[in-house]
């Protein structure tokens, strides 16, 4: 039990860190992870049950979330649509896409090969290595990028937009890649789901936005005065928090047809812990 938990938020990590690039990185709003996480799924099963390669299908899952991204970009970046209201079109169209694409409303993996069934180990344990195994290649991927001179104009203009174009630094490009690059995350997220839990359906993505911010809520609870690399390990930490919460609410005898709700009080508690904090412990010293 314990290893299907953590194996599950090794996973929906993966989400939170394609979150923070927009989240945390740009402050921007992004509505369309609800669209391009369910996407990532549908295109992955799609090519799976066809007969493809479960690591190319995978691939061409990410691409499909980068488009989605691209949409939502250009929406905000020429279209001057205001960022949630550009997120929700993209979101809306994405349902109508993934029934294309699948043809049904859900898609099972019955009989097929899975990325996780590639490692020799008992399917609980590939599950958690191959979740380990995509978490690190994503962190170190971001790392990465984050270190680079267009990785550093990306953080300045999520920081100071005025001041980064007063720099040279061309905002739009950032902002439209940014969500590119945090839209092919979110959607690679969506594809490993669905291959560890054997189907997709088009409804998979409502909510996954609220588990994605309880992952860096959490984490940020946990934590303070992290760096860079220590904030996103501070992600995939939040994330299996979040799947133990789920697990104890579940195991406490509650409604499992209410987890949205649970998920959206677990996050709004979250939320207010600083505040409370505050409020609480507010003129309250440690002294000898």
């Amino acid at each position: 039990m314990i290893v299907s938990i953590v194996s599950q938020g090794l996973v929906w990590s993966i989400l939170g860190l394609g979150i923070y690039m927009t989240f945390r990185i740009l402050n921007f709003p992004d509505m369309t992870a609800e669209g391009s996480f369910p996407l990532g799924g549908a295109v992955a099963v799609t090519l799976i049950s066809g007969g493809m390669n479960p690591f190319l299908a995978t691939g061409i899952a990410v691409l499909a979330g980068c488009v989605a991204g691209l949409a939502t970009g250009l929406l905000y970046t020429k279209g001057k649509i205001p960022t949630l209201l550009s997120g929700i079109l993209v979101m809306t169209s994405c349902h109508s896409i993934m029934l294309m694409i699948m043809g049904r409303a859900n898609l099972g993996l019955l009989g097929t090969t899975q990325i996780q069934d590639y490692l020799p180990f008992t399917d609980a344990i590939n599950n958690l290595v191959a979740g380990l195994l995509f978490v690190v290649v994503v962190i170190a991927a971001l790392l990465f990028f984050l270190d680079t001179k267009l990785g550093q104009a990306y953080i300045a203009t999520g920081d100071n937009p005025d001041m980064a174009r007063s720099f040279g630094i061309d905002t739009d490009r950032m902002e439209l890649m940014g969500l590119v690059l945090s839209n092919g995350v979110i959607a690679l997220a969506g594809a490993l789901i669905a291959q560890q839990e054997g189907y997709a359906d088009v409804s998979r993505g409502i909510g996954v936005i609220v588990v994605g911010l309880a992952s860096l809520i959490i984490g940020e609870v946990l934590f303070k005065s992290l760096s860079l690399a220590e904030r996103l390990m501070t992600i995939v930490i939040g994330a299996i928090s979040y799947q133990f919460l789920i697990w104890a609410v579940i195991a406490l005898g509650f409604n499992t047809s209410y987890l949205r709700i649970y998920s959206a009080v677990i996050l709004a508690i979250c939320l207010m812990i600083p505040t409370l904090k505050a409020k609480v412990f507010k003129g309250v010293t440690i002294s000898k």
